[in-house]
């Protein structure tokens, strides 16, 4: 009975740790760029009562043996990236990676961080950055006469100036991918950093080597539906609640064999 109450704990904490990411997935439906997470859930060790093969008392041989497992756990995270609905907004410095890739982000500090949000702003240097102020790597500087602001699906940067209609180049938006996107730390932000899972960055032309497209005046989408999330709550919450009846009824059958004692 013990063993059942333990196996039972360890489905109910697995489950809790499901409903903990799936609240994580609908709390940010409405948040630009974000990647629905999904547990990976795997069985714990058997402990082998009687070998498969092992003799019977009459010399024959058992088909098949007897093992008992001891429950579950969350062996994993792992981050989904399908691409997000697209959003119209109007906005000239809102940009959204069609496909495949990040925005490469400087942090001040010789580090760099990788995002799907592409809601930049302009600072007061004339830089685009990240609403939090964090500089798009490679710099983008916005001259102060600049009248209008094109980003092109290949990631060139244009302006128009007063008294000259044709767009001028400023600067070149990349794209970076990794090998294992799913292997990227989530560090908060919408940012990520990549790790020995991911593999290291690879710096592309919009377009180029699979990586995807920009589009301006967009943003995309958190990939979370909510009916989805919904769905997969409800049935975390019944396998919690299993689990807790399985400890409840071991519990049970503890305190008749405990009656029976006496």
């Amino acid at each position: 009975m013990i063993r059942a109450m333990r196996t039972a704990a360890t489905g109910m904490l697995t489950q809790q740790l499901n409903v903990d990411a799936i609240a994580n997935n609908i709390a940010n439906v409405n948040t630009t760029g974000f990647k629905k997470d999904r547990m990976n859930i795997r069985a714990l060790f058997y402990s082998t009562l009687r070998e498969p093969g092992s003799p019977t008392a009459g010399s024959q041989m058992l088909p098949t043996g007897l093992q008992v497992g001891s429950g579950s756990e969350v062996s994993s995270s792992v981050k989904l990236f399908q691409q997000g609905d697209l959003e119209p907004t109007g906005a000239p410095l809102d940009v959204a990676i069609s496909g495949e890739g990040f925005f490469k982000i400087s942090m001040g500090t010789g580090e760099f961080r990788y995002t799907r949000d592409g809601s930049f702003r302009q600072d007061g240097n004339g830089d685009i950055v990240t609403v939090d102020g964090y500089r798009l790597e490679p710099a983008v500087n916005i001259p102060p006469d600049a009248t209008e602001v094109i980003v092109g699906q290949d990631g060139k940067v244009l302006v128009t100036k007063p008294g000259n209609a044709t767009p001028q180049q400023i600067g070149q938006i990349r794209i970076s991918r990794f090998a294992n996107s799913s292997g990227l730390k989530a560090q908060g932000d919408n940012l990520f950093s990549p790790t020995a899972s991911s593999g290291a960055p690879t710096d592309l032309t919009p377009t180029q080597a699979g990586a995807g497209l920009l589009k301006q005046k967009f943003r995309e989408r958190s990939n979370v539906l909510v009916v989805d999330e919904l769905i997969e709550l409800i049935q975390a919450q019944r396998n919690y609640e299993v689990n807790s009846r399985t400890i409840k009824v071991a519990d049970e059958m503890l305190q008749q064999i405990s009656n029976l004692i006496r």
